[in-house]
């Protein structure tokens, strides 16, 4: 069988206007004789308003419930869609995770897809039916509903894709392709025709909305081809595939920046081994990420000054944990509000010297100051005052000319 993965997200299924139109693109490839196994987003705004209603009921909402709760925003919209498939004359039906069944490992609200059982779809394509089935959830081995991160209906794409062995998997959504930069900042900004799994891995998890980083993670271990595309234009999109594929010839993909980032900065930390573990335990065990870190030791080696960034919405907590540390000893707490990591990326930076000096060449001559450097193979980024965004990346992408 010559299978196809179509997932549509929540803007592409947003109305019901919107859900004729993804149907009309289900047909589309059912005339191009593919078996389709279609995967739906919640209609655009439900999961939101699902999630508040349970912040009303409960400050502290029982997790296995949320998963309940937040997991019949795609119940909805699949249902919708099958309907319309039915009213056109095509055989469909809507499946819940725990129908096909999905089996999916840890914990609630952030759940892993680790098993497929496949025959009860495949019998029900061979017999000429469309499976429409819910995204972003599955069942666990309590028999209890799970949902993955948000934005999961991608992951659930993927792994479809990957145990069926389908030849395709698009991803509908409402822009055309992945960007070099985000459109709603610089308006120059071109649409990638290819970008590897690293590249879009480092772009989404630094901002590009486009895809939720832990489904890129699971196309690139599963070797899945993603297409990004608009449900709204026939136009082709953004393939997402492995490094051999990429011209070799481009040296930086794209621009990507944060916008809701705190530096924090320990002064005087009194320096020991394993003082750095000490500082970070207890903020990975309250889930605070932590991203850019820099460590300046004194000359004498008895003190040293630790930076590193977090998340706005941590602050507080962050703040708390540090000074009730008794593990470590410091003089005091510098908190930096409004700074904003921005990021070259791009695969072609491995082999070609100089990309590092561009970069702060490029930002000097706009009186951009750096304030923390980080990098890795195919990144280099940095951390800057917030009100610079717009100019940053505009010179950025000016000097690797991305919009050629």
């Amino acid at each position: 069988m010559k299978i196809i993965v179509l997932k549509f997200g929540g803007t592409s299924v947003g109305s019901i206007e919107r859900i004729k139109k993804a149907v009309s693109i289900i047909q589309r490839y059912t005339k191009k004789k593919y078996k389709v196994i279609v995967v739906s987003s919640a209609m655009s705004g439900v999961t939101n308003d699902l999630v508040r209603k349970s912040q009303k009921i409960s400050k502290n909402f029982n997790a296995s419930e949320y998963d309940v709760l937040v997991s019949s925003g795609e119940q909805i919209s699949c249902a919708l869609i099958s309907g319309r498939l039915n009213h056109i004359g095509y055989n469909s039906r809507s499946w819940l995770g725990w129908q096909v069944p999905i089996i999916t490992e840890g914990d609630h609200k952030k759940s892993r897809i680790t098993k497929i059982f496949k025959n009860k779809i495949i019998k029900y394509l061979k017999s000429g039916g469309i499976p429409v089935i819910t995204g972003f959830q599955g069942i666990n081995s309590a028999e209890r509903i799970t949902t993955l991160e948000r934005g999961g209906s991608d992951a659930s794409a993927i792994m479809l894709a990957k145990f069926f062995n389908a030849e395709k998997c698009i991803i509908f959504t409402d822009v055309e392709g992945v960007y070099t930069t985000d459109p709603n900042t610089f308006k120059k900004v071109k649409k990638i025709d290819k970008i590897s799994y690293e590249e879009m891995l480092e772009m989404a998890s630094l901002g590009a909305k486009v895809m939720q980083p832990a489904s890129i993670q699971d196309a690139r271990l599963n070797r899945i081809n993603i297409e990004v595309k608009s449900s709204f234009k026939s136009k082709p999109g953004t393939l997402i595939t492995k490094k051999k594929n990429i011209s070799a010839n481009r040296i930086i993909t794209g621009v990507s920046f944060t916008k809701n980032d705190t530096k924090i900065t320990l002064i005087g930390v009194v320096d020991k081994p394993g003082v750095a573990a000490s500082i970070f335990e207890p903020l990975s065990m309250n889930a605070i990420n932590v991203d850019m870190v820099v460590q300046n030791v004194s000359a004498d080696g008895r003190q040293t000054d630790l930076t590193f960034t977090i998340k706005n919405e941590d602050i507080k907590k962050t703040e708390k944990l540090l000074r009730n540390n008794k593990k470590i000893k410091f003089q005091k707490i510098l908190i930096k509000r409004n700074v904003s990591k921005i990021s070259i990326i791009g695969v072609g930076m491995i082999t070609t010297p100089g990309v590092t000096y561009r970069m702060f060449k490029a930002l000097s001559k706009q009186n951009i100051n750096i304030q923390v450097i980080s990098t890795s193979e195919i990144k280099i980024s940095v951390l800057i005052d917030k009100q610079h965004i717009k100019k940053a990346v505009k010179a950025l992408h000016k000097e690797f000319e991305l919009e050629k």
